[in-house]
């Protein structure tokens, strides 16, 4: 493994179509760019397609030759999964790369469209469906990855199966935890499945450290109370940019040797800052009974099933055999 891994180690992506949530700004944008650099095909899907067509514009300016289209999608709404999906499927015959980065951060107690807590709806319950839509491409290519996106906040999170949606009690930091740990246990459980159905498709982790992004600052109805931007402000010094944040992530997209079931972050001081590395796993992300729990409740809440998939994937792998 490169001690200093950089965007400048990231191998030609020539052919391949990438899959890009939250792609319109921060770690997004900053995947995208890299990528679109190393001339993949990029899907920024975006909530905001306004947001998505001018951060398109900008990446163009920079790489005029870069092959980048905007497709909306809303995270917090299952309808609009299903509807990116299958406009998706319908477009593209082939998917190299899912990566599941979206997501908010710290809002104040509300709902998606259809019931979920919202950071627990978007961060998770969004990119499961999201996932398991898709994943018909991701298996017809071989050594496919998906990437998703979990945080050091994963540190003091742990799922309350007995209150996933918060609703006895609501603490945005511990329901923003349980979101990222919920991020872990779903890339560990999915590489599980792979590895039983023999796919070759890999299910790896990653996480930004201390990033400066606007996902502190402008999550989906965000307060911006005078006490959280006096926090931020307060830990302002010791991030890093956020094209710094999004190594881990480009790391685990394209680097050569990752294996599935794989998480990375910085490799510095509390994996806040520096390049990508291993990252350690927080304690609650360590239990496969969680893990498989967490997949049961998701199938439950979200209606999107993938048994049927590793199936046909397990028959199709093994009859190369």
């Amino acid at each position: 493994m490169i001690r200093k891994w950089t965007t400048a180690n990231i191998p030609d992506q020539i052919g391949r179509t990438v899959i890009i949530t939250g792609a319109n700004s921060g770690l997004g944008y900053q995947t995208a760019l890299a990528l679109a650099h190393k001339q993949a095909h990029i899907i920024m899907a975006c909530r905001n397609e306004e947001k998505g067509r001018a951060a398109r514009h900008t990446i163009m300016q920079q790489h005029p030759k870069a092959s980048v289209t905007v497709m909306p999608l809303d995270l917090a709404d299952l309808a609009s999964i299903s509807k990116f999906a299958e406009a998706f499927l319908a477009q593209y015959d082939r998917l190299d790369l899912l990566i599941n980065n979206a997501g908010i951060m710290i809002p104040p107690h509300r709902h998606t469209i259809d019931g979920f807590e919202l950071q627990f709806g978007t961060n998770h319950l969004g990119h499961f469906a999201l996932t398991g839509h898709l994943l018909e491409r991701l298996l017809e290519q071989p050594n496919s990855r998906i990437v998703t996106i979990s945080s050091i906040v994963a540190h003091i999170g742990w799922m309350r199966f007995d209150d996933l949606m918060s609703k006895r009690r609501y603490n945005r930091w511990l329901a923003y935890g349980q979101s990222k740990i919920a991020n872990i246990l779903f890339a560990l459980e999915l590489q599980r499945r792979l590895t039983a159905a023999k796919a070759t498709t890999l299910s790896v982790a990653a996480h930004p450290g201390g990033s400066n992004t606007n996902l502190q600052y402008t999550g989906v109805g965000l307060d911006n109370s005078l006490f959280q931007k006096l926090l931020l402000l307060l830990f302002n010094p010791f991030l890093q940019n956020a094209n710094r944040g999004a190594l881990p992530q480009l790391y685990a997209a394209t680097a050569a040797g990752v294996q599935g079931g794989d998480y990375y972050g910085p490799n510095g001081l509390l994996e806040i800052r520096g390049y990508p590395a291993k990252a350690s796993f927080p304690w609650a992300a360590k239990s496969q009974d969680a893990a498989r729990r967490l997949w049961q409740e998701s199938e439950k809440l979200t209606g999107v099933t993938y048994d049927a998939l590793f199936q046909q994937a397990e028959s199709s792998f093994g009859s190369r055999n």
